[in-house]
């Protein structure tokens, strides 16, 4: 059984983390750490998880964690991962980091979108942890980034096209939407229910913080840089991101052919659902999963492929795909524990 801690498991993420950890037959979870709720029970903070856990909120302390865990996830704000990261790494622990610190490789763009790193002689070190793309790179790491729920969506999305360079990069548009969820549990008034309800806003326009990532990934998949224009808006739900991707084809290819290449490029990955022509996503079929579907369809008039992907942010846009790769760097299934059928309705 492996030892695993959480630190920051108080906010929505956190608390996916502990449902989906809470039926992992692999793993046992000895630490939860949540400055706020420090010396609050589970059960008393998240009463859906009373009966499941009896662990008490401790303080974040990196150095109380060495010796108690094997691995640790930091479901932390940007900014407070990088400054717990190198603590626990010399501790002895393996991390996967659910912030956006160890996501971009180039400490110049990272300040650029964030502020200054204080760890980057960790950047190198770091991988990035989208499995269906980088898995290679998963099992022997110390310390992974788990990507964020956009570029998720997006990533998988464009990979196959990019891969073949069947498409002009330069033509690339994403248009994503989101739920309330990812914009986390604190109170803020533009997620207040009066504020989100029968509104539909785009956001972070026309510099979304997702965006270096979101091209950083995109342009590794390509092998040249790709400049993409992004717009992310926000829906009245409280999970699901769907993001619609358009590009103009470089190659002529028809829909069969289409599908054909996403079937292929996706047969063996157990989380990504390839859909028939005809089918498009919806979030509310894959909410509480770790499934990714995709559909697509070609446009002969415009000559521009259009591909749709649908994601829970929560759980193959965070929780679900740290634990898929926890499972990779602890040598399990990387299924194992994940393999829960969507809520419905």
């Amino acid at each position: 059984m492996h030892r695993i801690a959480v630190i920051g498991a108080s906010g929505y993420t956190g608390v996916e983390l502990l449902r989906l950890l809470a039926r992992h037959p692999e793993a046992e979870l000895v630490a939860v750490t949540s400055r706020q709720y420090a010396g609050q029970s589970v059960a008393e903070v998240f009463p859906s998880l009373r009966g499941v856990f009896d662990l008490i909120f401790e303080d974040v302390d990196p150095a109380a964690l060495a010796g108690r865990v094997d691995l640790v996830f930091t479901a932390v704000p940007h900014q407070a991962a990088m400054s717990m990261v190198p603590d626990l790494l010399a501790a002895g622990c393996r991390v996967v980091d659910l912030s956006a610190d160890f996501r971009i490789s180039d400490a110049e763009v990272y300040a650029e979108w964030y502020q200054e790193h204080t760890a980057k002689n960790l950047l190198d070190e770091a991988v990035y942890g989208l499995p269906e793309l980088f898995r290679e790179q998963i099992p022997a790491a110390r310390l992974v980034a788990n990507p964020g729920c956009y570029p998720t969506s997006v990533a998988l999305a464009l990979a196959p096209l990019l891969q073949k360079s069947l498409i002009d990069p330069a033509t690339i548009i994403i248009d994503s939407k989101s739920g309330t969820s990812g914009a986390g549990r604190a109170a803020k008034v533009d997620t207040l229910y009066c504020e989100v309800n029968e509104g539909f806003k785009a956001y972070g326009l026309p510099r979304h913080r997702h965006l270096p990532e979101i091209e950083q990934t995109l342009s590794r998949v390509a092998g040249s840089d790709v400049v993409v224009s992004f717009s992310p808006h926000l829906v009245p739900a409280t999970r699901g991101i769907l993001s619609t991707c358009y590009a103009s084809l470089a190659t002529p290819l028809n829909q069969e052919e289409l599908l054909s290449l996403y079937q292929e490029k996706y047969a063996e990955e157990p989380f990504v659902r390839v859909l028939p022509t005809g089918v498009l996503p919806n979030i509310s079929q894959v909410r509480g999963s770790n499934y990714c579907d995709i559909g697509l369809v070609f446009d002969p008039r415009t000559n521009r492929v259009i591909v749709v992907s649908a994601i829970d942010n929560l759980v193959k846009g965070a929780a679900g795909q740290a634990l898929q790769n926890m499972n990779l760097m602890l040598g399990l299934p990387e299924e194992t524990g994940l393999l829960q059928s969507p809520l419905f309705p």
